[in-house]
């Protein structure tokens, strides 16, 4: 399966060079992105996974009256799926409000496929906010978490 990471970077890659199709082969893996229009979400699809990727956004300047939260730093999704907060029905969450995270730091799973996959926050810092709740459907790029960096 391919590296979330480089996925991401995939995708930025292509955003940002207005490109509409990119395809990558090598021995293990087969990488397909695809944006049809600046209407329709990009698709992503790396074999045996496809994945939705957002539609390119189009920048806009934060108000000045939007929450201190809205202005940290979030930790998004890197993919389509179901976003659990647990490791298990009885379980702990794997962070809260006030939770110091590293970058190696679990901070939810999320099923994609029959797959559960443990996001890492990728970044130092305190959870200011969950912005999911555990069972909710989720979308690539979607914000999970705000992070007040150390």
């Amino acid at each position: 399966m391919i590296d979330i990471r480089k996925l991401k970077e995939l995708v930025r890659l292509m955003v940002e060079n207005d490109l509409t199709e990119l395809d990558l082969r090598d021995e293990q893996e087969t990488v397909t992105v695809k944006r049809p229009g600046l209407h329709v979400a990009p698709q992503v699809m790396a074999a045996p996974v496809a994945l939705m990727a957002p539609p390119a956004l189009a920048s806009s300047a934060a108000t000045p009256t939007a929450p201190i939260a809205e202005k940290l730093p979030a930790i998004e999704s890197p993919m389509v799926g179901t976003f659990y907060a647990t490791p298990g029905p009885d379980k702990a969450p794997f962070v809260s409000v006030g939770s110091k995270v590293g970058p190696d730091t679990t901070v939810c799973l999320i099923e994609a496929m029959k797959i559960f996959n443990e996001i890492k926050a990728e970044t130092s810092g305190t959870v200011e906010e969950v912005l999911i709740k555990s069972g909710q459907p989720i979308e690539f790029g979607q914000p999970l978490f705000r992070i007040r960096p150390n």
